[in-house]
């Protein structure tokens, strides 16, 4: 779950933010140097269920291997918020809501609404993910006729706690 803290500043939220669009744009367009470059070398991507991937080399190889069992998918980000860690300006963590329309290459189509809660550092004055852990609220048909993930109960067996 995403640390919050002070908001960052509006520069650096902005370069987050086309970070956050040049890797939906990466999964669109299925180019992967472009996907590729938006990761740190030591990154973690957690897909969730104990799908754990570290290091920059083992998370796009694994991204290319999961794109070749897709045959179109578009991914919109929607909202997000970015804070800065304290006392360090090159490091922040946020979250962003992401949907995704998908079709496989076994023509099956489905529909993933989900939230990444992520951490980055600056590095050589660009910001890159060190970590992405994608958080499914739903994953199933396009009709929403499958199980949602973020009501109170399941939210609580996946430790996140909700109030409401």
């Amino acid at each position: 779950m995403t640390t919050q803290s002070e908001p960052i500043n509006i520069n650096d939220y902005v370069s987050i933010q086309r970070l956050i669009n040049r890797y939906a744009d990466a999964v669109i367009h299925r180019t992967g140097a472009q996907w590729a470059s938006c990761w740190a070398d030591d990154a973690v991507w957690d897909l969730g269920g104990g799908r754990l991937v570290e290091g920059k080399d083992a998370i796009v190889k694994l991204w290319y291997a999961a794109m070749g069992g897709i045959s179109s998918v578009v991914q919109n980000v929607h909202n997000g918020e970015v804070w800065q860690v304290s006392g360090d300006s090159a490091a922040a963590t946020g979250r962003w809501t992401i949907s995704e329309r998908f079709k496989r290459a076994d023509g099956a189509t489905g529909i993933l609404l989900a939230h990444y809660d992520d951490a980055y550092r600056k590095v050589d004055g660009q910001w890159l993910f060190t970590r992405r852990f994608l958080q499914p609220h739903y994953h199933g048909p396009a009709d929403l006729s499958g199980e949602f993930l973020n009501n109170k109960e399941k939210l609580a067996e996946r430790g996140i706690p909700a109030d409401v």
